[in-house]
């Protein structure tokens, strides 16, 4: 139960904190105060229902053949592979967490285009449904644990990022900092993969 929970924490946490275009609009609506917190609880409530689905049902699915239980653990595992390489890739080459674009303030705005920035993301889809559901599925009627790991992670980052950013903001702006960030998420990428593929 601990096991899957932290799983769910560690793996959920570090695919939502590589920053992308989701995490820059919600630090950019957050910097100026603009219905900030309206956007992290959309977008919780979107990995809540993504990730939902893909331990349920992707997951479910899954772990009834033993052919698509070693294609999830193996591509799973290749999947963290490079997505920590990526990380580490930065890591190197030096980046930083940037707000770009302006803030928008209608709510209704604010609302489309939060769902749009995370529903019209292909990566979301495979992250939430493919990568989580079927690494949450490896853990059986403790799959749930995983989730709620997972939707903790994404609640803490999205919330965080909102009411933190105008402080945050700064420091993370700092490469060192993010560079710290992408090596955290390295290794535990290639912690969790390594052991999906050498393990099981």
């Amino acid at each position: 139960m601990v096991t899957a929970f932290v799983n769910g924490l560690g793996i959920g946490g570090a695919l939502i904190m590589a920053i992308g275009a989701q995490g820059a609009f919600v630090l950019s609506q957050a910097l100026k105060r603009h219905h900030h917190l309206l956007v992290a609880l959309i977008c919780t409530v979107c990995d809540a229902i993504l990730i939902g689905l893909g331990v349920a049902g992707v997951g479910a699915i899954i772990s009834e053949s033993e052919m698509l239980m070693a294609v999830a653990r193996y591509g799973g595992g290749a999947f963290l592979l490079i997505f920590g390489l990526s990380s580490l890739r930065r890591a190197i080459k030096g980046s930083r967490l940037q707000a770009e674009g302006g803030a928008i303030g209608c709510r209704r705005t604010v609302i489309i285009a939060t769902l749009a920035v995370t529903l019209l993301n292909p990566h979301v889809y495979l992250d939430a449904l493919v990568l989580l559901g079927s690494i949450g599925a490896q853990f059986g009627d403790e799959r749930w644990f995983f989730f709620a790991g997972t939707l903790t992670a994404s609640t803490l980052w999205f919330f965080g990022l909102s009411l933190g950013a105008a402080r945050l903001a700064p420091v993370l702006a700092r490469p060192a900092v993010w560079r710290g960030i992408d090596l955290m998420v390295w290794a535990l990428m290639w912690g969790i993969g390594l052991k999906l593929l050498l393990v099981g």
